[in-house]
């Protein structure tokens, strides 16, 4: 069985690194943003070339902060892709604002900038961007619109890390870059963990005073924070694995070569541009019959995800929140079919996937 993801399998080529760090924190005696944490801030913020890095709790609370910190009016509109995964959308309303959906394009799943002037309206502050499966948006147009009228960019990097649109890394692109170590990720810490980056000096430290109860100092309380703190076990864990990330990447961009060479030419695949960079958290592929496929993979001995397979607008807890017709959206979360393609996989087993897919029967052929 070729599995969709082993995080066992994953991390054991470092596991006397991760042992030892695990050893150096507990031994230490300093849990709670000591050094680990001040280490891995300064060695991510050169990686994500910004100049400050301000670690949290998980990816969630990256992104309600760094919306929080911009201090917009309550119930400002922030523009957001109609297929992004919920929790973009959750921090626009837990921080008290009103998220407007745009549709994205088919061929990446990214926000579509043509489609921003349509959303746009006097009750406009923010754009908030979601750089889905590691494929950056088109942020120099994006970029381009938000100056023109006047609106913040907060960047959802959660799968982006190490992707490039224009040269330009993401997350450098608006105030804010938010991510996400969820283990899955292609940094992915031990258990949940986050950090925001950003240029801006005022903002880095509103929102260092902001994941700690409003504090620095002891007991002096200067903004109405909350505790979202990255603790020193997963920031040393971190640091391990930061340095192998490039290796990740090149590995996942080879898997994702193997795919472009040997998938059958009728089945959607990821577009690639030459401005983008793509660092293939999800290789997402799409599907008309995508359940029946899934599950003709099952039976073949090859597990699958689906990414993501209920649209943020049909959504139970968006009803009343979330109104409009979002027929792209509905499309992508309709087909969307995710293959294997992590550090655990080897070239073998994503060729034996592509002959799979070669191989589908003439049913599943004649859906596409």
């Amino acid at each position: 069985m070729i599995e969709y993801e082993s995080l066992a399998q994953a991390n054991r080529a470092l596991m006397e690194e991760l042992e030892a760090a695990a050893s150096r924190v507990i031994r230490s005696g300093w849990y709670i943003l000591g050094n680990e944490v001040s280490s891995f801030e300064a060695e991510f913020a050169a990686f994500a070339e910004s100049k400050h890095c301000i670690s949290v709790a998980n990816g969630l609370d990256a992104l309600i902060l760094s919306i929080e910190a911009l201090d917009l009016p309550t119930g400002s509109e922030i523009m957001v892709a109609s297929n992004t995964y919920i929790a973009t959308i959750l921090a626009i309303l837990r921080a008290g604002h009103k998220p407007v959906l745009v549709e994205p394009e088919r061929e990446t799943f990214n926000i579509d900038p043509e489609r921003l002037p349509a959303a746009l309206t006097r009750s406009t502050q923010a754009i908030c961007v979601t750089h889905l499966f590691g494929k950056a948006c088109r942020m120099t147009e994006i970029a381009a619109f938000a100056s023109e009228h006047g609106l913040r960019v907060i960047e959802d990097c959660a799968q982006s890390h190490g992707a490039r649109y224009d040269g330009k890394l993401t997350g450098t692109f608006g105030i804010a870059g938010c991510f996400s170590f969820y283990p899955t990720k292609n940094l992915g810490a031990l258990g949940d963990a986050g950090a925001i980056v950003t240029d801006d000096d005022e903002f880095a430290d509103r929102l260092r005073h902001m994941r700690n109860y409003g504090s620095k100092k002891k007991y002096e309380n200067v903004y109405i924070g909350v505790n979202s703190r990255l603790d020193e076990m997963q920031a040393a864990f971190l640091r391990v694995k930061l340095r192998s990330l490039g290796q990740v990447t090149e590995h996942k961009r080879a898997l994702a070569d193997i795919y472009f060479a040997n998938l059958p030419k009728w089945l959607a695949q990821p577009l690639r541009r030459p401005a983008e960079y793509d660092v293939f958290h999800i290789f997402g592929i799409r599907h008309p019959a995508r359940d029946e496929l899934r599950q003709w993979l099952l039976d073949n001995g090859v597990k699958t995800e689906i990414h993501y397979p209920i649209a943020p607008h049909r959504q139970k807890a968006m009803q009343g929140i979330l109104s409009g017709d979002y027929p792209i959206a509905d499309e992508l979360h309709a087909t969307e079919l995710s293959l294997p393609i992590s550090a655990g996989h080897s070239g073998d087993e994503i060729e034996r996937v592509c002959s799979l897919l070669a191989a589908l029967p003439e049913k599943l052929k004649l859906a596409a």
